[in-house]
């Protein structure tokens, strides 16, 4: 169990990353779906960059907590944006972007805070840098997970969205019905220890990348 003290500390610094992270991801894919013909976020005011229009209680807090607490593989989600698909104007072809743009915004933001964290190596002093240093290193990690774990093929996970998208339609069809079971199976895989396993490597194998392209 992770020490009390530790644990508010880390929850504290995680909390500015996750929150743009959660937010960005999320009306990323109200964006890209309004571009492509869908109304349905923009009108529910899910387009948005209030966080407070994407946080799940459950996913968004209660969970990531639960995980950091214990230690283990930083896991949680937020409130999917409402996307019907059959609004777009070519569903199963924009589809694909309307599910990719959430990872992809996460893709820039660890880019944007890798950039952040190679900032704090040349300010003066550690009054600004340290804590800077800390948040911006969490904030290329935590938006890699979410990258690498929305990029799983399994529905409702934009990766499974993806497969669905560029899978002949009877196939297309039979993925779709895992939909409902998806997060039930992820959170099992997580719990199995299964989850970290599979994707833990390529989530160290991004963030080197990422570090090195910036000289870190």
């Amino acid at each position: 169990m992770t020490d009390p003290g530790n644990f508010i500390q880390a929850a504290a610094i995680y909390a500015l990353p996750i929150i743009f992270a959660i937010t960005f991801h999320e009306a990323a894919h109200g964006y890209v779906a309004k571009h492509f013909g869908d109304m349905t976020a923009y009108m529910q005011g899910r387009v948005s960059l209030n966080p407070m229009r994407h946080i799940d209680p459950i996913g968004t807090i209660v969970i990531p907590l639960v995980s950091l607490a214990l230690g283990g593989f930083l896991f949680g989600w937020a409130k999917p944006v409402p996307v019907n698909f059959g609004a777009l104007r070519n569903p199963k072809k924009d589809m694909l972007w309307v599910a990719l743009a959430g990872p992809m915004s996460n893709l820039a933001m660890a880019l944007v805070w890798a950039c952040l964290l190679k900032l704090s190596t040349w300010m003066p002093g550690n009054y600004f840098a340290s804590p800077l240093a800390i948040m911006a290193n969490m904030g290329v990690k935590i938006n890699v997970v979410l990258m690498m774990l929305n990029l799983l093929p399994i529905p409702p996970l934009d990766g499974g969205r993806v497969l669905v998208s560029l899978l002949p339609t009877r196939q297309a069809y039979q993925l779709a019905k895992i939909e409902p079971y998806g997060i039930i199976i992820l959170v099992v895989l997580l719990f199995a220890g299964i989850l970290g396993a599979v994707i833990g490597p390529l989530i160290n194998i991004a963030i080197d990348l990422i570090l090195r392209l910036f000289g870190l």
